[in-house]
């Protein structure tokens, strides 16, 4: 499609995507601390508590990459 094979575009997909949608997360997490009026300390721990998932799967894509198999 367009020139871009099928792989190239499941790449994309997946890597703009997932960060796209895990942005999105963050906004809701944001959204329920603000409207169960947390403060900052609930803020902190519902980001800990619920953004934990979001910081590991950024760190295996970063692991992925120094470790040089980004490309397979």
């Amino acid at each position: 499609m367009f020139g871009y094979s099928e792989e190239q575009i499941a790449q994309f997909g997946l890597t703009f995507g997932v960060s796209a949608f895990m942005l999105y997360m963050v906004f809701i997490i944001l959204q329920l601390a603000r409207e169960s009026k947390a403060g900052r300390f609930g803020t902190f721990i519902l980001l800990l508590g619920l953004g934990f998932g979001l910081l590991g799967f950024a760190a295996k894509g970063l692991i992925k990459y120094f470790l040089g198999g980004l490309g397979e």
